[in-house]
């Protein structure tokens, strides 16, 4: 299962191994995914070997998840040159076309009129105007299942600039918005019964004479105050803004992905992001979902004894706390602030690149957790 479909004698083969039901389709999965080629930039030999679907399997489904998955890692991989927000925001309209939803975008100076102050901060150093994208899909009397995604195209860090080894990968930081954008053509192939909402903040964090810069005090969406001790700590920031309108709409779920902290890494390696929620069902329903969908996460805790970490004397908020302890909980923290209405809120700290080539997974852009909540958002509302 795990041998690229690509480097196959030219022929149609079958998986005999014992498998049967999701075990099957598991196996089915893993072959297409293990055929995943990003050729953008140069072209690679065509796949030649063909898989027979058993009996019994939903091929559907199959192919569903795995255009999701394609789509997520085509983002991920693609250079800040060829997807900062113009092309990210194209690829956000091109889904949303698709799938018949309807589309809202608010742009460059236009996101503090309408009172995005954060978005429009971290941004709008860039030549590409920072913007918000919002999608709306399903029927208004559906459950409101609601995605946001951290779109930064490209990292640089800020004023706080990245060493080089630091900023090699920073195409990679819109992850949470690719993830979300293959997660929500699972969910809209399938037709699912959910009102589902999807807003990407897309900026590029650059460098010029208007950046954001440490000690600035910016005024939130839900107007509190944030001191800025570290512009590397952006995405907390645009994504503050977005929860903030992802909430006022009283969600029953809200989903946020996004690339947010080296601490996950340094905690769980790049292969199983962790997850933060204060609902217990909800964390057993991830849990459960990671193992059945081969799509490894874990949970941390919203831990409520370090909010001090993130309380500076000066602002209500602190976007980078000194010391470094427990870097993902207190971005997770940060980031609990912003929602309150929603009913159910649950965020994950992605890497959104996989290291090395493993079995259904060729090295670079990976999509994680969206197969799990795709299962987990089936379960809560079918």
């Amino acid at each position: 299962i795990g041998v690229a479909a690509a480097q196959l004698p030219k022929g149609t083969y079958e998986i005999i191994s014992g498998l049967s039901g999701k075990d099957l389709e598991h196996a089915h999965l893993a072959w297409i995914l293990s055929s995943y080629c990003f050729d953008r930039y140069k072209k690679k030999p065509i796949q030649s070997a063909k898989l027979k679907a058993s009996k019994g399997i939903n091929t559907k489904r199959i192919l569903i998840e795995a255009e999701g998955d394609f789509l997520t890692r085509d983002l991920v991989n693609t250079p800040t040159n060829d997807m900062g927000p113009d092309a990210l925001e194209k690829a956000f309209c091109d889904l949303a076309k698709k799938h018949n939803a309807n589309t809202n975008i608010i742009k460059g100076d236009n996101l503090l009129n309408q009172n995005f102050p954060m978005i429009h901060a971290v941004g709008r150093a860039s030549d590409q105007e920072p913007r918000l994208l919002d999608m709306q899909w399903g029927e208004n009397n559906n459950p409101k299942v609601t995605l946001v995604g951290k779109g930064v195209c490209f990292d640089t860090g800020g004023l706080n600039i990245k060493p080089t080894a630091s900023m090699s990968l920073m195409k990679k930081d819109m992850g949470g918005s690719a993830t979300v954008l293959g997660l929500a053509h699972m969910i809209m192939s399938l037709n699912l019964k959910i009102n589902l909402r999807v807003i990407i903040p897309a900026v590029e964090n650059s460098i010029s004479s208007n950046s954001f810069r440490p000690q600035d005090i910016l005024i939130s969406r839900k107007v509190m105050s944030v001191e800025i001790n570290h512009t590397d700590a952006e995405g907390r920031l645009i994504l503050a803004d977005a929860l903030s309108l992802a909430d006022e709409d009283k969600p029953d779920l809200l989903i946020c992905n996004a690339t947010l902290t080296g601490a996950a890494r340094v905690a769980l390696g790049p292969d199983m992001p962790p997850y933060f929620t204060d609902d217990d069902q909800l964390a057993n329903q991830i849990q459960n979902a990671s193992i059945e969908n081969v799509d490894p996460l874990w949970r941390m805790p919203f831990w409520s004894p370090y909010e001090s970490f993130i309380e500076p004397e000066v602002a209500d908020l602190d976007n980078a706390p000194k010391g470094g302890f427990a870097g993902a909980i207190t971005a997770a923290l940060f980031l609990r602030r912003f929602v309150e209405k929603a009913k159910y809120f649950v965020h994950f700290d992605l890497f959104a690149w996989a290291p090395v080539s493993k079995p259904s997974q060729s090295q670079g852009g990976a999509c994680q957790s969206a197969r799990a909540m795709l299962s987990v958002i089936e379960k809560r509302y079918e």
